[in-house]
């Protein structure tokens, strides 16, 4: 199934008060304020290639992390998922 909506962002709102606000449910929230998944998955590829790139030149996880402005967990996760 082809998702070729925008992300409508919630303007800071959680989605329990973006769905009391507007009268919608927390699921139909959800599903218009979502990242489609292939837009999701494709960044999070995106990311990790990074990651590996940086840590490839000598970056420790601490300064990966920094860079990227991504927790440390992100980055061991994605050198994790890799090796």
């Amino acid at each position: 199934m082809s998702n070729t909506r925008d992300r409508t962002p919630r303007n800071g709102y959680s989605m329990a008060e973006a769905a009391k606000k507007l009268g919608l449910s927390r699921a139909t929230v959800a599903r218009y304020t979502s990242e489609p998944r292939e837009q999701y998955e494709a960044r999070v590829a995106e990311r990790h290639e990074r990651i590996r790139e940086l840590r490839d030149q000598g970056l420790s996880y601490r300064a990966i992390a920094a860079e990227l402005e991504v927790s440390i967990g992100t980055v061991n996760y994605a050198l994790k998922k890799a090796a």
